[in-house]
This record gives C-alpha cells, structure tokens and sequence, in this order.
C-alpha cells in the first residue's frame, strides 16, 4: 500500500456538517437533545473498549462510582468537560465477538462486577451496533487511500447518524511492530481516517499512530488536537513516581529490571519481540528522562495466557545511599489493565473533545499524566518543551491545562 497519493489539504470541521458551532457541554440530566459526543474506540470489541463502555453506563446509572476518573474529581469540575452522559460509543475492529458477549466473559474473569453486563446490557448493544469492520484483512486488495477514505466515511457516517457535535477517536487496539517499510501500518490508517473526517485523536498503545512521518504535515495542517502514545497504566505509572523520589533524594540508581508477565490479548499481541520491543521503548523511556543516568537492566514480557486480562509486574531496583551503603527495592504490581485503563480513555476522550470545542490544536503535550510517551509542551510562542516525565509533575500539568479550558468556557 503505498502512502504517496495520501492527501494533506483537506480542511478539518470543528462541528459535525450542519451542526451550529458552540458549546455541547452541559449538565447530567439536561435536555438529551441537546449535543452529544461520539468516542469512537480502535478496537472497540477487545477488553480496554468493552471495560469504558459498560464502565461509563454503570456511572451514569449510578450503580458504581467513578473511580479512576480524573475528570471527574473538583479540579476539573469547571473545565467545561462533556458529561459522561453525553457519550456515545462505536469503533472499528477485526473481531466479530459482540460486546455484551464479551462483558459477560471479562466478567466471568472477574475483570467486570458479577451482573454488571446484563444491567447495561442495551448500552453495550447499542455500542456494538455502531462498530464497523476495520483492516486491512489479509489479501484485503483496497490501498492506502481507499482504506482511509473507508474508515473516515464511518466516522462521518457515525457522527451524522446520532447528531454529534463531535467524534473523539481513540486507539486501543492491540499493540503492532514497529512499521519498517514505509507503509501505513493499520494504526496509521485509522489516524490518517480521523484527521480526514475531521476527529480529535488519542493513541493509547505504542503503536504508531499519527506519529508516523507520512502523516506528520497531515496533523499539524489539521486544526485538530490530539495527544500522546502509550497509556500509562501500571508498572511504568509506579516507575514515574519512584524514578523522581531517587532522583530529589540524590540516592544513585545503579539497576533497575523488570518484568511482566500478562495474558489476554494483549499478552498474545507482544509475544512478537517486535511488538515487545515498541512496549518497551515507553517503559524505559521514563527512566531515562526522569534520573541522572540511565541505570543498567531491562524490562522482559512473557505472555501467561491463564493470567486472562491480569498482570503482574514486578521491578528489582538497586541503588547507593548514604556512604554507599548498598540497598535493595522490590515492587510487585497485580491489577486488571482493563480496568486500570478504561478510565483513562474516558479521561481523553473528554479533555480532547472539550479542546476541540475550545479550538485548541496541534499536540497535547499537557496531557503527559496519561502516556508513557507524551507529546512535547508548547510554549506561548511555539516553542516546545520536552513533557516532564515525574508523574506529580505532569499532574501540575494536566491541572494548568483544565484551568486553560474552564477559562475558554
């Protein structure tokens, strides 16, 4: 497939065709007709998507609260942010297992509440509804352009059919190499698909995405926002809080190893050393961003596929003290990624839309808190700033930039 008929010119909508510019925002329980916002899910039938969409109705139906939600705690109270309510749910994906039949499974693996899939269980139809066949499949004969412009027309279609004011699209499929040839790997094509439609952007997992360099004049010409590679979830989360304690306590970190053992798909996925490899780069990256000088060791993944959607990460970290007395720090990380993920991805899909709204462009490097590779930090004249990479630090960050949004209200 080659990229070189890709196009860079066309003009990227604020609002949905024939849908007055303004605010969409308002508050749970208001009129539902006024604007909804779509979050169109990469993936939308694998774990991380099935987990935000039955995640964000049991908020709303007040049967769990909302735990995880940074944009639902008071700092963010005035930022303006479109209401969990407000959301509306689609995707694309290669799998053809409906979401309430997945809900059932993540919750027979205890990922999910016991009842919680039959009591949003219209949420999860409707949602699935709405997801159409992604790609490319093998021997699928469409190029480049023909693919994007399939993918775009489903975002556009989507938006049209439920009247959104706006469709935020995040990536959350299942991690790929690292492309190697010049091609569009998939993640690309569904990012090339929402600057086309004219969508906000996320990608949650280390592929590719819109950082790829075919795509790089595309973005910026866009008029769009979109943020980051990589969630932050677990294990690299934890790295981004020890890595500046060692470092503001001037203790020298001699090693620093890890390893994770997951199942599920994503265990299967980055059992490919190419995929691995792109995991990797993220988890180290905050460790050498963060101390003085980049300890020795690595970070190893082996796919457990009993562990279903649990990991365990477990990291060695030897350092100097005082004299240079030698000491020893063991964490043991147990959790559920779906479950620590899915709240993030709400989290982006609403700082991005409110961003969208308030015409605020180009990359989110304000949005670090939720990557273990953000984007760089825009100065007031453009200029840009690597993100801080200490998580205390990037919350700063992430506070400062929904006080910019509240003050665009």
């Amino acid at each position: 497939m080659s990229t070189e008929s890709f196009p860079t010119d066309t003009p990227a909508p604020r609002t949905a065709p024939g849908t007055a510019p303004g605010p969409d925002r308002r508050a749970a329980g208001s009129s539902a007709s006024e604007p909804r916002t779509g979050v169109w899910l990469v993936g939308a039938r694998g774990s991380v998507a099935t987990t935000a969409v039955a995640g964000c109705a049991a908020v709303v139906a007040g049967l769990h609260p909302p735990t995880g939600l940074a944009t639902e705690t008071r700092p963010f109270s005035q930022a303006g942010l479109v209401p969990l309510s407000s959301l509306v749910f689609g995707g694309h994906d290669t799998a053809d297992c409906p979401l309430p039949k997945r809900a059932e499974a993540l919750a027979e693996g205890g990922v999910l509440p016991h009842g919680m899939p039959t009591a949003v269980r219209a949420e999860l139809e409707a949602a699935d509804r709405a997801v159409r066949p992604g790609g490319p499949q093998p021997g699928d004969p469409r190029s480049t352009e023909e693919l994007v412009d399939a993918f775009a027309a489903d975002l556009t279609a989507f938006r049209a059919e439920h009247g959104l004011a706006r469709v935020v699209v995040v990536n959350v499929a299942s991690t790929e190499p690292a492309p190697t040839d010049g091609v569009l790997p998939a993640s690309s094509l569904y990012a090339a698909a929402a600057l086309r439609a004219g969508c906000p952007y996320a990608n949650f997992t280390p592929s590719t995405g819109i950082q790829h360099p075919a795509l790089a004049e595309r973005a910026r010409a866009s008029g769009l926002p979109y943020a980051g590679r990589d969630g932050k979830t677990g294990q690299t989360l934890l790295r981004s809080v020890l890595g500046p304690m060692f470092r503001d306590r001037a203790l020298a970190v001699r090693a620093w190893s890890g390893a994770n053992l997951l199942g599920g798909g994503d265990g299967a996925a980055l059992a490919d050393p190419a995929a691995a490899a792109a995991k990797n780069a993220g988890k180290e990256r905050v460790l050498a961003d963060t101390l003085p000088a980049v300890p020795e060791g690595e970070v190893h993944i082996d796919d457990v596929p009993a562990l279903g959607d649990w990991k365990t990460a477990w990291d060695h970290i030897a350092f100097d003290g005082f004299l240079g007395t030698r000491m020893v720090l063991q964490t043991t990380w147990q959790g559920c990624d779906s479950a620590l993920a899915a709240p993030l991805v709400l989290d982006l899909a609403r700082l991005l839309a409110r961003a969208h709204e308030a015409g605020i462009s180009g990359p989110l490097g304000e949005l670090a808190f939720y990557f273990k590779d953000p984007d760089p930090v825009r100065g007031p004249k453009d200029g840009a700033t690597a993100a801080p990479a200490g998580l205390a630090e990037q919350y700063q960050l992430l506070l400062g930039f929904a006080r910019r949004l509240g003050a665009a209200a």
